[in-house]
């Protein structure tokens, strides 16, 4: 099967710094990937490679079938693109952001009429069609962003930390429709967040990057097999130590074979404890 995301060896040097170093992943149709990271880790200038907006200083990528330093028209005919900040006309209408985004992609009137209704509809805005985006809630907005990024029916589509700063539930009706586009449609869609839950929720496989390079790839029962599905904690003054083991029964054997058990505790490992242990930081 062909990839629909491939990198190969892929390199990005800003100012004489590698932001990305050698970088390698492929993404296979249908698949939602959730790529994690600490800040500065090369997530966003990833993105921004993938979707045509920089290019690479080294290296091969392919979306769609497509090679993004040479065919970066019919990369952006493929993709749908949701970034972290609010990107659309806050003065125009619902509808009339809508429609200019219809008209860039060059999608006829009558087509148009009927897909910017159907999305619209989708994402629960067709109520809002004639209100200004200055007054949509940032759900809201964010939820224009995916109908707009849908609008001329991509194949992939990259959600750039989609959930940032809304609320619980708001992030839920997101997290469904994400779900949905990808288990209706089909929909190949890359990931990158700052909430673990959410990777754990929506993810197939999941990467993490660290300093510019992937340093760990695999499904969330691939993460837990490898690194451990039980952890002793053990308190030492203000900060806690981890210990890893394969399962939380092996974990819980461990601490009852501890003559002194004052300040430790067993717990199942989460995909946090795996990050942590990986980069050794928090991820913000």
């Amino acid at each position: 099967m062909v990839a629909a995301v491939s990198l190969a060896n892929v390199h990005k040097v800003y100012n004489n710094t590698c932001v990305v170093n050698d970088l390698s992943l492929a993404i296979e149709p249908g698949e939602i990937f959730g790529l994690l990271g600490p800040n500065g880790a090369g997530k966003s200038t990833t993105i921004r490679m993938l979707t045509t907006l920089a290019q690479q200083t080294q290296g091969d990528i392919v979306v769609a079938g497509y090679d993004v330093r040479f065919q970066a028209a019919e990369v952006r005919s493929e993709i749908g693109v949701v970034l972290q900040q609010v990107s659309v006309d806050m003065d125009m209408t619902v509808w009339e952001n809508m429609e200019f985004h219809g008209r860039m992609h060059h999608i006829p009137a009558a087509k148009r009429q009927e897909d910017i209704r159907r999305w619209l509809d989708y994402v629960g805005l067709s109520d809002r069609t004639s209100d200004k985006v200055k007054t949509l809630s940032g759900g809201m907005k964010r939820r224009l962003q995916i109908a707009r990024a849908l609008l001329h029916n991509p194949s992939i589509l990259f959600l750039d930390e989609p959930t940032v700063g809304l609320d619980p539930q708001t992030r839920r009706r997101l997290w469904e429709i994400i779900l949905d586009l990808n288990k209706s449609q089909g929909m190949t869609m890359l990931l990158t967040t700052h909430y673990m839950e959410e990777v754990e929720y929506l993810c197939d496989r999941i990467g993490i990057m660290d300093q510019g390079q992937l340093i760990e790839s695999g499904t969330l029962a691939e993460l837990h097999q490898k690194h451990g599905s039980g952890i002793v904690m053990k308190q030492k003054g203000d900060r806690w130590d981890y210990l890893f083991f394969p399962t939380l029964n092996e974990a819980n054997q461990y601490l009852d074979a501890q003559p002194d058990k004052t300040g430790m505790m067993t717990r199942p490992a989460n995909l946090e404890d795996i990050f942590v242990e990986l980069t050794g930081r928090n991820l913000d």
